[in-house]
This record gives C-alpha cells, sequence and structure tokens, in this order.
C-alpha cells in the first residue's frame, strides 16, 4: 500500500474517531510521551554552561528518537501505520476544540474565557468576547497548519518516521521554545527547527483555507499581512483565515499580564468576531480538511 494510500485511510479514520478519550484513560498519549521525553532532557541538560550546544545535542536526540521510533513501528505493517498516523492528525479533536469554545461563549462569557483558556497561552481572564472568539479563531487557524496540514506533509515525504519525528520537534518548540531566561539559549535549536519543518506547511495551509474559503484572489494582501506577523509561520493560516472569514485577527493582547500591542491581521475586517464566527471557522477548517483529502487520494491514484 502506497504511503499516499495508508494517509487517506488515516485521515477518514481520525474524522470518524477522533480522539479515544477510553483509550487514554489507561494508556498515555503519544504525545504526552513525547512531552515526558523533552522534559528529561530538559532536567538533565538545561544548565550550566554551553546551554545552546545542549540545546542542540536535545534535539538530535529527538531526531534519532522520531526516526527510530518510526521506522520500527512501520516494520509493523500498514494497519499499524494508518491507527498511528490517524491519532497523530488531530483534525477532529482541532474542530471538537473551537465547537466547546461556542458552546461556552453561548453559556456565558466566563463560559467562552474557560474553553479558549484550555488552546490558548495568552491570558483569558480579562478577555471581551469578540477577544474569545478572534483567540479561538487564531488557535484554529495556526493549529490546523501544526496539527494537520504539516504532519500530513511529513508523513507524505517520510511516512511514520517523517511523522513522528515532526511531532517530536514540534512538541519540544511548544514546551522549551521560549525567549525566555530559562530556554533562550536551550530552546533555540527547538525552535528554529520547528519554524523549518513548518515552513512549506504554513504556507500550504494558507493556499488550502484561501481555496475552500473562495478568497486566493486576495493571495498578495495574504501574504502581505502574513509577514507583519511575529511568527514567520503562523501568520499564513491566520491571515488566509481572516480573509475566509472577512474578520481582523491578531492585535494587541496580554500575556503573563503584560500588554502587547501586535499588529492587526487584515486590519480592515470585522473586529466584532463572535460564537458564529467560531463556527464558520469550524465549518472552513472542515472544508480545508476535505480539500486535503481529495488531493491526498489523488496522490494516491496517480502515483
Amino acid at each position: 500500500m502506497s504511503t499516499a494510500a495508508i494517509l487517506s485511510l488515516a485521515l477518514i479514520l481520525d474524522a470518524m474517531f477522533g480522539e479515544p478519550r477510553w483509550l487514554w484513560d489507561h494508556l498515555p498519549h503519544p504525545a504526552a510521551v513525547m512531552g515526558r521525553l523533552v522534559k528529561a532532557l530538559d532536567a538533565r541538560l538545561n544548565s550550566g554552561s554551553g546551554r545552546r550546544t545542549k540545546g542542540v545535542v536535545a534535539v538530535l536526540v529527538l531526531v534519532a528518537a522520531g526516526l527510530i521510533i518510526g521506522a520500527l513501528l512501520s516494520l509493523l505493517g500498514p494497519i499499524v501505520e494508518i491507527i498511528v498516523a490517524a491519532i497523530l492528525i488531530a483534525q477532529r479533536s482541532l474542530v471538537e476544540h473551537l465547537m466547546a469554545v461556542v458552546h461556552g461563549l453561548r453559556g456565558g462569557l466566563q463560559g467562552g474565557r474557560d474553553a479558549v483558556a484550555m488552546i490558548v497561552s495568552r491570558d483569558t481572564a480579562d478577555m471581551t468576547g469578540p477577544q474569545v472568539a478572534r483567540s479561538a479563531i487564531e488557535s484554529g487557524a495556526e493549529n490546523m497548519s501544526d496539527g494537520v496540514v504539516a504532519p500530513v506533509f511529513w508523513f507524505l515525504v517520510g511516512g511514520l518516521p517523517g511523522l513522528i519525528t515532526y511531532k517530536m520537534i514540534n512538541t519540544a518548540d511548544s514546551m522549551i521554545g521560549y525567549r525566555t531566561a530559562r530556554y533562550e539559549d536551550f530552546g533555540w535549536a527547538a525552535a528554529r527547527l520547528d519554524d523549518l519543518l513548518n515552513l512549506i506547511p504554513a504556507r500550504l495551509t494558507a493556499v488550502l483555507i484561501a481555496a475552500s474559503g473562495g478568497v486566493l484572489r486576495d493571495w498578495p494582501a495574504i501574504a502581505a499581512d502574513a509577514k507583519q506577523h511575529r511568527s514567520p509561520n503562523a501568520g499564513w493560516p491566520e491571515a488566509a483565515m481572516a480573509r475566509a472569514l472577512q474578520v481582523a485577527l491578531a492585535g494587541p493582547r496580554s500575556y503573563d499580564g503584560e500588554m502587547r500591542d501586535f499588529p492587526w491581521v487584515n486590519e480592515s475586517g470585522s473586529k466584532s468576531a463572535d460564537a458564529h464566527a467560531i463556527r464558520r471557522c469550524a465549518e472552513m477548517l472542515c472544508k480545508t480538511w476535505s480539500l486535503g483529502l481529495v488531493l491526498t487520494v489523488a496522490i494516491a491514484a496517480f502515483f
């Protein structure tokens, strides 16, 4: 069975069943296992002098682990590959998290704040309704790239070894890729490699969202907005989603009690996003997933 055929079945399996919570109540989730490895490397290596070099060593360990584990699992056959890929592709759970924010907002502002706090790292206690909605939409767009398109891309490129290695580095970036006193040097390699691995997937996600939303004609404006974003990659899917929904995203927000004046993405769009806008975002992500599935099936059929 070809890599693209295995991937097509994995995408469908994830869409049908999502995260089997009953299973993860009894077994550690693969993402949690990756997190433990990153935490162990952090505890072991992130001290004393030469922290940037030690961070490079940690990344090399993660890459080697991802390649070896992926290669060993691949030897077990296509059924195992399908199941593992489905577990590590997060389309259904992404949509479920967005809909949780929709339901939270409909129950009251505090419900929306509580729900969005589960998927963003910024301060949520004093968010207005539109801020909650924008945060959810931004998270949905960015995680469509990190959690769906990038894993799909790296599976097509390198099978399970490629997918698991990507997830290792993405997990490391989410844990140690920060510009803080502790991680400025140690997390440098993880953050830079994550940027590199997401370079193509982020832009591909933007193309898929723009195509699904009928705004490919706005590509020059999408590219211009993306380049203003503080992240070299996250701005691309956010800019495409902002145009598709005709809303303004990003802008000022608070982290650790400090307000930061980030530029707007699609500044001329509506700044009054609400629960309906989040629902439309979830629908757009489903359309984007469907387009990606069609392309993957086409690759399986022709190659």
